[in-house]
């Protein structure tokens, strides 16, 4: 079955559950990228629920390859900057460690904005909608939004990392506060706290915050080295990636790292 072939079946899948889409599905060609823009919108405004074996055995080999074609960076071709930490530019969704961070909302669940280009859409696209029904179960038994500075862990289901590590920033409105730097540096220990209690030996960290959510990118960065650094400083079994997609933020991550 062709890669255009694939996304047809699986379109016409969603498109069973959720009719009310038909309309604005017509128009969309029935060309190859046109169609994984419409696979990708129809899963991001997807509510979580099961889904049958057929669509996951589809889904799962569709984004395994997509995920392969575009490239699979593993943690030991990687060369650190300091001892345990490296810095890394790249697509986070292709970053074979143990676990990756995703900078969620207090819903957990996902980011529903069609093909919006957040790290948290990137993350629950290509992982599969298995991921957002996880989440939606977990969330379920806590019974509250997940609090800011705090983490959860996940499967990674068809990402090349073994566990999803979900905070959620803080959004900073207006000048940045003690209290933003304080909720931020707790995004990153409760995820290494995370991530040993669960045996991780590396962890890839994105620029938490730093975008929708309005946290100064030189400021977040010092925090983010800071909080790690202090870490590894008593927990040498485990390395840190920290990942960023802009120039901007390499380069202040290589200045701090650098120093």
């Amino acid at each position: 079955m062709s890669r255009l072939e694939q996304l047809l079946e699986l379109n016409q899948m969603l498109l069973s559950e959720q009719p009310q889409y038909r309309e604005q599905a017509a128009d969309f060609p029935l060309e190859l990228q046109a169609q994984w823009r419409l696979f990708r919108s129809l899963v991001n405004v997807r509510e979580p629920k099961p889904v049958g074996r057929a669509f996951l055995e589809l889904q799962d080999n569709l984004l395994k390859e997509m995920i392969t074609e575009r490239g699979i960076t593993k943690i030991g071709s990687l060369i650190p900057l300091q001892e345990n930490i490296y810095l890394w530019q790249g697509d986070i969704t292709t970053l074979q460690v143990d676990g990756i961070v995703n900078a969620a909302n207090s819903g957990l669940t996902g980011c529903y904005c069609p093909c919006h280009g957040c790290i948290d859409n990137a993350i629950h696209t290509f992982a599969g909608v298995q991921l957002r029904l996880e989440c939606a179960a977990m969330m379920k038994e806590q019974g509250y939004p997940e609090p800011t500075g705090k983490a959860k862990i996940t499967k990674a289901y068809n990402l090349p990392c073994h566990s999803v590590l979900h905070t959620v920033g803080p959004i900073v409105t207006g000048k940045l506060s003690e209290k933003d730097c304080a909720l931020l540096a707790s995004c990153y220990q409760s995820c290494l706290e995370l991530a040993e209690q669960n045996h991780l030996k590396s962890l890839a960290f994105c620029c938490i915050s730093t975008g929708e959510f309005h946290f100064p990118n030189q400021e977040a960065a010092e925090i983010a080295v800071r909080t790690v650094k202090e870490f590894l400083s008593t927990h040498t079994e485990i390395s840190v990636v920290f990942n960023v997609f802009k120039d901007e933020d390499y380069q202040i991550y290589h200045q701090i790292l650098s120093r």
